[in-house]
């Protein structure tokens, strides 16, 4: 309990740290919001006017305190550049980060284990270093460049190859403009695959390698041979002496990438223009939108400190040494 209150006393400071400092950078950063609000032809009065509506001519210090004491209060301030409460705005792109986020995390983590244990059992095989070779260039691909070209793939190059019509598959939007209501969620489907592949594929090649190294490390310890000593089946000791240890570095590594499933999708967002929180957080940091940059950064935060103490209380239940 102690230890529990400790981190979560650690949390709270880290939010309050991250907060801070991106409140200091974005209103020391040159440029002002009103200047981008108000039409050309306003008047210098009228900006100043502007400004004062918005409490952007109120000293830095007494900013922070109007936020924070907001923040507080459960509420994150109304968008510069929507005209409406920032829980609004995250709340319409919030669903769709979790669903590339959410279903692309489940996929990385499930085909990339497979692909380790497979790895793991022909160690020093051919079919090893074969996929050792397309995991590390499918993990060492820059997400961007991967998505143009799977669009290229499925544009113009489904007709260069040959492929069938059914492979061509839309390359932008959640859903075409065009489809019924009937016809939505297949549509939807159809617009979703590209974006989760995109975000699979690294993922998976990444767990790969990372559950093969931990399944082989768990291989060799002396307690595996001790369990074969005293003859013990190998599906037993595998199962209870291999597979369970292994277990462990691979929970860190699912509450290291648990915050990406909110914000590990900002490329892809803006590629693919799904209207999610990564396309959201772009677009207000180009417009100078401050209280949405400043939610978006306190949901990012409390996710990535949510993941860690979720990470550290799956150990604690997975891993008897940590009880004890």
């Amino acid at each position: 309990m102690h230890r529990l209150l400790l981190r979560v006393t650690d949390a709270i400071v880290l939010l309050w740290i991250v907060t801070t400092l991106t409140f200091a950078l974005l209103h020391l950063a040159p440029g002002d919001p009103a200047t981008l609000l108000i039409a050309p032809t306003a008047t210098a009065a009228e900006a100043e006017q502007l400004r004062v509506s918005l409490g952007l001519d109120a000293p830095l210090p007494v900013q922070y305190a109007r936020w924070m004491r907001d923040v507080l209060h459960g509420d994150l301030g109304m968008s510069l550049s929507r005209s409406m409460p920032v829980r609004a705005v995250i709340a319409e792109a919030l669903p769709v980060s979790l669903f590339l986020g959410g279903v692309s995390l489940v996929a990385s983590f499930v085909l990339g284990t497979l692909l380790g244990l497979v790895q793991a059992l022909r160690a020093s095989s051919r079919v090893d270093g074969w996929l050792s070779m397309l995991s590390l260039t499918a993990f060492a691909a820059p997400s961007f460049w991967l998505a143009l070209a799977l669009v290229a793939l499925v544009t113009s190059g489904v007709a260069q190859l040959g492929l069938p019509d059914w492979f061509r598959l839309p390359a932008f939007g959640m859903q075409s403009p065009a489809a019924t209501d009937t016809a939505s969620w297949s549509d939807r489907l159809r617009h979703a695959i590209l974006p989760l592949l995109v975000l699979s594929i690294p993922g998976a090649a990444g767990v790969s390698r990372y559950a093969r190294q931990a399944v082989r490390d768990a291989a060799l310890a002396p307690h595996v041979s001790s369990a074969f000593a005293r003859g013990l089946s190998r599906l037993h000791v595998e199962w209870r002496h291999v597979l369970r240890n292994a277990l462990t570095p691979l929970i860190v590594l699912f509450g290291l990438t648990l915050p990406g499933v909110i914000a590990g999708s900002v490329f892809v967002e803006q590629v693919f223009a799904w209207p999610g929180l990564g396309r959201t957080m772009l677009g207000a940091i180009g417009a100078r939108d401050y209280p949405v940059v400043l939610g978006l950064t306190l949901v990012y935060a409390v996710a990535v400190v949510s993941a860690n103490l979720l990470a550290d209380l799956m150990l604690w239940l997975a891993d008897p040494r940590r009880r004890a």
